[in-house]
């Protein structure tokens, strides 16, 4: 189902069943899957593969090339799975030659108005960005975190899963799993509680993870102190494993 004003290239991959709305733009080398919807006057371009049953809102640009200086035209990629919504406005650029070649969304995502995805960025599954979160390139999302509206995330900064941002946020460190942050900079006000409760997590997981929370910054600890001792809590709740693997993947330190 084809507007009849949207302009398709001949090349473009479309699934059975997918909907191009009035005005769209579909490049070359866009493959679509079946079920996704594509809003008027949208344009996705580029090397950009896009799966089943997304709903692409109107006026939003992906696969467009990256913000970066040291592009060169390389065939870099956009991946985007299934089952998300992009909505009004929204920018992903594709990936660049300097990382790993491709920006990724994962699938059931809920992106708001005005988001913009930078290159080489990692998104998880089940995430939330509210209207005008913005990444810049190599960001990594983990799986269920929800960004506030207006929150900033400087390159190469990791979000964790189930964490959660609020409104305005600016975020200059890694943000560990669980974790509720906010301000300017980015600081940690506790674990994101009600969402683990909302995702099945026990009370006595969540107990455990308040515990580790207040290891990691109520206790006096150092960093190294800290991690010793989530070593030792992790035998006693495996959930603690996605903090404990992310505290080691950290490059750029946690808020604190």
């Amino acid at each position: 189902m084809i507007h009849p004003t949207a302009l398709v290239h001949a090349g473009a991959r479309l699934a059975e069943g997918v909907e191009i709305g009035p005005y769209a733009v579909i490049g070359e080398h866009v493959e679509i899957g079946s079920g996704t919807s594509v809003g008027p006057h949208a344009v996705i371009t580029g090397h950009t593969r896009i799966g089943i049953d997304n709903r692409i809102f109107q006026f939003v640009s992906l696969g467009e090339i990256p913000q970066d200086k040291k592009y060169a035209g390389e065939p870099t990629r956009l991946e985007i799975g299934d089952r998300n919504v992009i909505r009004e406005f929204c920018t992903f650029n594709c990936g660049t030659a300097q990382d790993v070649g491709v920006t990724r969304i994962g699938s059931d995502n809920w992106i708001m108005a005005y988001c913009h995805i930078a290159h080489d960025c990692q998104i998880g599954d089940h995430t939330i960005f509210a209207n005008n979160a913005s990444l810049a390139g190599h960001a990594h999302v983990g799986d269920y975190a929800i960004l506030g509206g207006f929150t900033l995330v400087h390159q190469f900064c990791l979000i964790g899963a189930h964490s959660i941002t609020g409104l305005g946020t600016a975020v200059f460190k890694d943000i560990p799993p669980y974790v509720t942050a906010a301000g300017n900079p980015a600081k940690p006000h506790g674990i994101n509680s009600e969402g683990l409760k909302r995702r099945g997590f026990s009370s006595d997981a969540i107990t455990r993870i308040k515990r580790a929370y207040k290891t990691l910054w109520k206790s006096g600890h150092t960093l190294d102190e800290a991690k010793q001792a989530l070593a030792a809590q992790l035998a006693e709740c495996p959930e603690l494993g996605l903090l404990t693997d992310f505290l080691a993947a950290s490059t750029r330190g946690i808020i604190r």
